[in-house]
């Protein structure tokens, strides 16, 4: 039988009572497709129904092996449980439903009935308020959370869609559209929506906070900045407006006021786990290391399964753990139920432990692992990606930049450092950000969300628009896109003529950089094709960078940002300057003196003796630039080669190995 489950079918024969057929039936369908989540799911359902709670149990371990973060799964665990009268075993199995998934009304009625004990009182009374909130929702909307929950993101914004088109003024339908948008990373969409449901409902909280975090993640900081305080000044105490707030002034540089909230808001909940993780990343930013770590530790005694505090100790660089810490890491990351995202951490962290212990076999071991787990999360393929850089290629040519000469908004502020992560972009921007002229900021997104507007907010499996678009584009859009790239990243500067955006991945917009902005200055950070391959390779990103989770596919992209710079140096003789970190080793002060004359700039004694300039930097470099330079990184990949086979031979294809 090769026919597709039909959902429908087998509840038309659970509803007229006869759940052994509806058994046989999805077995028949299991035959042929054996890890299909939905038909495993009905199958556990029809199992209860005709009393076979064995069966049904053990087909619900099979969904929950299969699919451990499918809510219904663990809401259907906890019907057969009751079903076997295990009251208690129900309710955790109810209450792991709704972490995962907190639109399952029938759960959170459920969990009610069963909260009988004092200490089940904290948890019965937000089941109360949780359900009420749900109860109180239209249908539709409710089935678009759960859609959402279970990563039906399509089929949620469908239903959101239609909704609204018959409630157009629905506040919480926005609120849930705008939440789809950031999960697609459509933040402009979701701007406008949250900012349309603000017209309608001034006073809603719930639209404001959402707001303000759409700004931070557009990087608006100024206007989430005036969000934050507006919510503070509805709700001083608000423990999660006062964090909010801290947020959004370390996003502007203001870390003394932002540390002194969260010592505040943690001297009322002192439990707060990610409260003393983000403590620790402002910081870690500011240069406060021995705080940071007190921090990072304070974390993980607070949540024993956050690996992301011990991934953030090790990506401290200069960090040793205790042998306590590496048995806990090792502990926890055996054990079967750990959240891939906390696997992953602890991954990455014990291959920098055993790296540091020279056990390099281990350490391997951790580190693919690791990039086995986030790759599998991503599903990032690297051919599409290669196919995209390629297009860049083929429609910036001479012909276009001859024809839209003169263009752009003239302003040479900007100074952007390209290349592949791990490359040493941030020692070429401690440089360049310890002289007088220069403001240093962070990696800016902003040209990167320019392409993705102009490709027209399609996914990566579409058409591309972009860079096509650009062939025929109005000469007022360029000099108009750079004055807003200009004016946005205006919150990130000082008063220096001259700032950085050290956004690696800028490398592959350098044709519209150059359109918008053609006096911008262009560096191309690069280093040793296997040394910055492996350097990412064992590098975990906070978010971006996806071709980073495999040998073979770093080795990729590093071949094809080489094709890609060899085109920019074609077609825009000059532009770009490239610096070799090899060189800047070896040579520090002629490398300097070369940065310095290709940006306009007087030479500076600083920029030399740039460990000594003290300024927040945010990248996993952050403790080795305030640190004289260095050469143990040059050969770190050497004692890895054994296993770096898939590497070197995607690199020989260029002769890059």
């Amino acid at each position: 039988m090769a026919d597709p489950f039909d959902a429908a079918a087998v509840q038309s024969l659970l509803k007229a009572g006869d759940a052994r057929a509806a058994v046989e039936l999805i077995n028949q369908w299991l035959e042929h497709e054996p890890h299909n989540v939905d038909s495993l799911y009905h199958l556990a359902v029809a199992y209860r129904y005709s009393d076979e709670h064995n069966h049904a149990l053990e087909t619900v371990k099979q969904l929950q092996a299969l699919a451990p973060k499918f809510g219904r799964g663990h809401q259907e665990a906890g019907y057969i449980h009751l079903a076997r009268r295990q009251p208690e075993q129900a309710l955790q199995a109810f209450n792991r439903a709704v972490v995962l998934n907190d639109s399952l009304l029938a759960s959170w009625r459920t969990i009610i009935k069963l909260c009988v004990r004092p200490e089940h009182a904290e948890l019965r009374k937000r089941a109360l308020l949780q359900s009420e909130r749900l109860a109180a929702l239209p249908p539709a909307l409710l089935s678009v959370r759960n859609a959402t929950a279970e990563g039906n993101l399509r089929k949620a914004e469908d239903i959101c869609r239609h909704f609204l088109r018959q409630n157009p003024t629905h506040v919480e339908a926005m609120r849930l559209l705008a939440d789809l948008g950031v999960r697609s990373e459509v933040l402009d969409d979701a701007e406008f929506l949250l900012e349309s449901a603000l017209d309608f409902e001034p006073d809603n909280r719930f639209a404001r906070f959402d707001y303000m975090n759409v700004l931070y993640r557009r990087q608006k900081y100024e206007q989430a900045l005036v969000e934050a305080e507006r919510l503070l000044q509805l709700e001083p105490d608000s423990a999660q407006y006062l964090t909010g707030y801290a947020n959004q002034c370390v996003a502007v540089g203001r870390f003394d006021e932002a540390l002194k909230i969260y010592d505040e808001v943690l001297a009322r909940f002192p439990e707060t786990a990610p409260l003393h993780l983000l403590r620790g990343h402002a910081l870690k930013t500011v240069g406060r290391t021995d705080e940071a770590i007190d921090a990072y530790r304070q974390t993980y005694r607070t949540n024993q399964n956050c690996g992301d505090a011990y991934w953030s100790l090790a990506n401290l660089k200069t960090f040793r753990f205790a042998d306590s810490e590496v048995d806990a890491m090792q502990r926890k990351e055996s054990e079967a139920d750990l959240e891939v995202d906390d696997r992953v951490h602890f991954c990455f962290a014990l291959g920098k432990h055993f790296e540091d212990q020279k056990d390099y076999a281990t350490s391997f071991d951790y580190y693919h692992r690791g990039n086995e787990l986030r790759r599998q999360q991503l599903g990032f393929s690297a051919d599409l990606l290669s196919s995209r850089l390629a297009l860049q290629r083929q429609v910036m040519t001479p012909e276009l930049f001859a024809k839209y000469s003169g263009s752009g908004c003239h302003d040479a502020d900007p100074i952007f450092i390209v290349g592949l992560p791990r490359a040493g972009s941030t020692l070429l921007e401690q440089i360049l950000a310890s002289h007088s002229q220069v403001d240093g900021t962070q990696e800016l997104p902003n040209i990167g969300a320019l392409a993705f507007k102009l490709d027209g907010r399609r996914a990566m499996s579409d058409a591309p628009q972009y860079p096509y678009c650009l062939a025929d584009i109005d000469i007022q859009e360029l000099k108009k896109f750079g004055e807003q790239f200009l004016a946005d990243t205006r919150i990130h500067r000082g008063n220096a003529p001259f700032f950085i955006d050290k956004m690696p991945n800028n490398f592959r917009h350098i044709g519209l950089i150059h359109m918008i902005l053609p006096n911008a200055r262009i560096i191309d950070a690069r280093r040793e094709a296997i040394s910055c391959c492996f350097s990412g390779f064992k590098q975990l990103f906070s978010s971006g960078q996806e071709f980073t989770y495999g040998l073979h596919q770093i080795g990729q992209y590093y071949n094809d940002y080489l094709d890609l710079m060899e085109h920019w140096d074609k077609v825009l003789p000059g532009k770009v300057l490239r610096v070799q970190h090899e060189d800047v080793v070896a040579d520090l002060e002629g490398q300097v003196r070369r940065l310095l004359d290709y940006c306009g700039l007087p030479f500076e004694q600083a920029c030399v003796d740039f460990h000594n300039t003290e300024r927040s930097v945010r990248t996993p470099s952050s403790e080795q630039v305030r640190q004289p330079i260095f050469t143990t990184s040059l050969e770190a990949h050497k004692p890895f080669e054994p296993w770096l086979g898939p590497l070197q031979e995607v690199l020989a294809q260029r002769g890059q190995s």
